[in-house]
């Protein structure tokens, strides 16, 4: 698909011409304004977090060069149309998770989380020593945008229940939120899956639209309120190991930016994926026992249902191998995650099991 036939086919398509208008940066005085739309609401745990930091990290770092101007849901377009926003130039960019996008193009998921992925230094040593990052512009090419690795909240819990899952069967008929090839998965399951914005989340769970979902981790969780509403919490899960954040910028205005103005964007995307790894992990444990306190029981699926969610994610990848850019970026992350894995577990891992054992045994 190239950008034109895409743009005729956009949820904006019709809106593009008339939005083309907005497409360079706001000029005042020698310095740039980038209009960024977000998928967080404002002062949301992690994730608008995440999206702040790398505002402030351009702003500083360019010393008032290059400003972002941030929009929350809403504010300019809706959570879940930043994508098509960016890149018909009705916004300079966005930050977001790119699995939001899989109906633009399957590869995208990758960029995020895909079913028994990487975890997030797997997912970083893929982006930027493996080929990962290459592949992200290859598929930014055809919609217009120039993407970047811009968080990671580390590996996400498996959700919130309302009754304990003993079974896959369970799953069945399940009102469930998980976006992502992950929702897939569990929709092969029996699950009825719904993508919903992380704001409007409590809502849905306390009103009982949705049976159950998944978030990020207790930290962010916490935050958000969930546990005011349901009390069973799986706490490891297969659908995001590692998940990854982006911001996509048009292709146009990237190009339009010079040199130093890219290479801060660039590094501001890598701090804050750095940055907001480390929030996460750090404050993930304190907020677990905080919310045991509050009367949330803890699990782990069974290893039934962990081989359950493997076979069916394994139909679902292979669903969409048929398109060859997905195998393409398939190939290069699995022959990456090898290599990585190989070496973690007899390292990381191992030191990790012996420690352990060694301190609690």
């Amino acid at each position: 698909m190239d950008r034109r036939s895409f743009l005729k086919t956009s949820a904006l398509g019709g809106s593009a011409v008339a939005a083309s208008t907005l497409a360079a940066p706001a000029y005042a005085q020698g310095k740039k304004t980038l209009t960024m739309v977000t998928s967080w609401p404002r002062g949301f745990a992690v994730l608008d977090d995440a999206a702040v930091f790398f505002e402030n990290m351009v702003n500083t770092m360019s010393d008032g060069t290059l400003t972002i101007d941030k929009k929350a849901p809403g504010e300019l377009v809706g959570a879940f149309e930043v994508f098509d926003a960016v890149s018909s130039g009705q916004a300079d960019l966005y930050h977001s998770a790119d699995y939001y996008f899989i109906g633009q193009h399957p590869g995208y998921a990758y960029y995020t989380a895909v079913p028994f992925g990487g975890t997030a230094q797997e997912l970083t040593n893929w982006y930027h020593h493996g080929g990962g990052q290459e592949l992200h512009d290859e598929l930014g090419q055809i919609f217009n945008l120039k993407s970047f690795l811009a968080g990671n909240s580390g590996s996400q819990s498996g959700g919130w229940f309302r009754k304990e899952i003993n079974s896959a069967n369970d799953f069945n008929g399940l009102k469930f939120r998980m976006p992502g090839l992950g929702g897939k998965v569990l929709g092969k399951l029996g699950a009825s899956v719904q993508n919903i914005p992380g704001g409007e989340l409590y809502q849905a769970l306390s009103s009982g639209a949705l049976d159950g979902l998944e978030w990020v981790g207790p930290f962010a969780d916490e935050r958000a309120g969930f546990q005011e509403v349901a009390k069973v919490y799986y706490t490891a899960g297969f659908h995001e190991p590692g998940s990854g954040l982006a911001a996509g910028m048009n292709l146009d205005v990237w190009n339009d930016l010079s040199p130093a103005h890219q290479a801060i964007i660039s590094n501001a995307a890598m701090a804050t994926t750095h940055t907001q790894l480390a929030q996460t992990l750090a404050n993930n444990g304190a907020a677990l026992s905080r919310l045991q306190a509050q009367g949330v029981k803890t699990l782990q699926f069974s290893d039934d249902v962990w081989d359950a969610f493997g076979a069916a994610s394994k139909e679902v990848m292979d669903e969409n191998m048929n398109d060859e850019l997905f195998a393409k970026i398939r190939a290069s992350f699995e022959e990456s995650l090898a290599s990585s894995s190989q070496w973690l577990e007899k390292s990381d891992g191992y030191y990790v099991q012996q420690r352990n054992r060694v301190l609690n045994g």
